[in-house]
């Protein structure tokens, strides 16, 4: 009898094991790391990436999107310094693919170790809501592609939320991946070509522009974006209101 009763909480605390690695390796990461990936630490050891890439192009592209991976899947420091070493290493193109596939494999990994741990848990409960709680989620559900393709076009939403919060809400695999894929393109050829001209700015002496995703030439076509992706949410509600 005793054994039984334990089997639900053991159960429980198996499911979420996952998330838990997770809070763990990054809250070590946080410490560990914090000084080791960052623009000064890849100005100090470029001539042995690149010396490494020339050697072993395969092999160097496999390292640096299971690195990538790893870093957003564990929400360690870093991930923007990674975009721009993979400009660096392999310019604008190749690179920006292989950032936004790595970006998407490591928010994946991330979002199913939430959706194992607590997202399904929630998502019943917000289910059982009622008032304001559950018509957001409702809101939610009804545009959910729209919704997942803002929250990542969005410079403002914190790319590790925008792993999480999908998880909680029950957004199905595929359409998660896809949106995430998609939706990190303009962000990632932005940094992507920014660290693909790192090897001027190394010579300089001086360090990147990260906020030039805030200039009125590549802010205003994200924005447009972002609008394209609010428009089918905009029409459901003109809809909506007609039919009252």
């Amino acid at each position: 009898m005793s054994d039984i009763e334990h089997r639900p909480t053991d159960h429980m605390l198996l499911r979420r094991l996952p998330i838990l690695v997770i809070a763990m390796v990054a809250l070590a990461g946080l410490v560990l790391l914090r000084d080791r990936l960052t623009f000064a630490a890849l100005a100090e050891h470029r001539e042995t990436l690149l010396a490494w890439r020339d050697a072993h192009y395969g092999p160097s592209v496999a390292a640096f999107i299971a690195a990538y991976a790893a870093i957003v899947a564990f929400s360690l420091p870093g991930a923007t310094i990674m975009t721009l070493t993979g400009g660096f290493l392999f310019a604008t193109f190749p690179g920006a693919l292989f950032n936004i596939i790595a970006a998407t494999i490591g928010a994946t990994a991330i979002f199913l170790a939430a959706r194992l741990g607590v997202g399904a848990a929630l998502a019943r409960r917000l289910e059982g809501s009622e008032g304001i709680v559950k018509r957001i989620k409702d809101g939610i559900d009804a545009n959910q592609w729209s919704m997942l393709f803002l929250i990542r076009l969005v410079p403002a939403v914190p790319f590790f939320l925008a792993n999480l919060i999908p998880a909680f809400l029950e957004v199905p695999l595929r359409r998660f991946v896809i949106s995430t894929f998609l939706g990190i393109i303009p962000g990632a050829v932005v940094y992507t070509s920014v660290g693909a001209g790192l090897g001027a700015v190394f010579a300089a002496g001086e360090t990147p522009d990260l906020g030039i995703i805030f200039e009125p030439q590549i802010l205003l076509p994200i924005l447009g974006l972002c609008a394209l992706a609010l428009l089918p949410v905009v029409l459901k509600a003109l809809r909506g209101k007609e039919g009252l």
